[in-house]
């Protein structure tokens, strides 16, 4: 088969389309001949070599995926060869086909087709697992997510609006447009707004009781100061620096909790798990038209390059699609 390979951390020229061994099914593992991929920032930082592969995961980028399954594990019951799914992966959807735990697939959503339900798996369990399963958004609460306009933005602004939560986002100004039609209830453009103020204002006070934060350190001084008392603030990227200054007397006063997470080195089981959750909770909410997924444009796998040099500029709305 074929794969977009890493011979040497670097820029976008670093991916290579080449010929590589196909996978075999391991125990408990399922292979999936690839319909489409989808791009996530951590393949960026997996390319420049800041976020390597957890052990046993396949080398080549690509976290989700859709297609056919091809070929099953003797041990795996409840799927079987022609059968359509998406996936949640450790790696490898940069691919023809990639072998995955049974435990991480996910029906293909009614009458999605399969290019739509590649931009789903990653997004799904990313923020069901932080902004539900971890700060327990709630009806009537307000929702502050950093990022609107990219693929985790638009997907936690449409599960927000379906939980019966105020979403507010910021974005650079040519996106909000969007997302308000998406459901957004307020855009902050963040090179030219202070989120903080704003987002006090819009809740009269109150703060916003979660928060899903991308940026990490930058941003975690001024996202106590926007958090609701009893908030929780969840952070799964660190765009703005590893390391900041927590003000633990300010963090107390609001009695709020800080949490970070990754999900691509968590084990199989506890990936089994959320993905049953997003199974459970989340897509009875895609079958019924209430999320659906946002794709910017779709590529050829072979240009991986060129969808890196547009995640990077941040110029797209939701999800860039690979296809081999």
């Amino acid at each position: 088969m074929h794969a977009i390979t890493i011979e040497k951390p670097g820029g976008p020229e670093a991916l290579v389309w080449a010929e590589v061994p196909d996978p075999e099914p391991g125990p408990g593992e399922v292979v999936v001949e690839v319909t489409a991929a989808a791009v996530n920032r951590a393949d960026v930082m997996q390319r420049q070599g800041h976020y390597p592969p957890p052990p046993g995961a396949p080398p080549y980028p690509g976290l989700e995926c859709s297609g056919v399954i091809a070929a099953t594990a003797p041990d795996v019951t409840g799927h079987h060869v022609g059968e359509r799914v998406c996936a949640l992966l450790a790696g490898g959807g940069y691919a023809e086909r990639v072998a995955v735990p049974a435990g991480q697939l996910l029906p293909v959503p009614q009458g999605m087709s399969l290019q739509e339900a590649a931009a789903l798996p990653e997004v799904a369990c990313t923020v069901w697992s932080n902004v539900v399963d971890i700060a327990r958004l709630r009806k009537g609460q307000t929702l502050l997510v950093h990022g609107g306009g990219g693929g985790i933005g638009t997907f936690a602004i449409q599960l927000g609006k379906a939980l019966g939560a105020t979403v507010i986002v910021t974005a650079r100004e040519a996106k909000h447009e969007q997302l308000l039609a998406l459901g957004a209830d307020l855009a902050v453009d963040y090179t030219t707004g202070d989120f903080v103020q704003a987002t006090r204002d819009f809740t009269e006070g109150h703060g916003a009781d979660v928060i899903l934060d991308i940026i990490g350190a930058k941003y975690l001084p001024r996202n106590i100061e926007a958090l609701a008392t009893d908030g929780h603030i969840v952070t799964i990227g660190m765009q703005g620096g590893r390391k900041g200054e927590l003000d633990f007397g300010a963090l107390m006063a609001k009695r709020g909790t800080v949490a970070a997470t990754t999900l691509r080195a968590r084990p199989v089981r506890d990936k089994s798990r959320i993905v049953r959750g997003v199974r459970d909770q989340v897509w009875p909410l895609v079958d019924a038209g209430a999320i659906r997924p946002i794709i910017d444009r779709t590529i050829p796998m072979r240009d991986a390059a060129d969808a890196h040099r547009l995640m990077e500029a941040s110029d797209h709305l939701g999800k860039i699609v690979l296809l081999p």
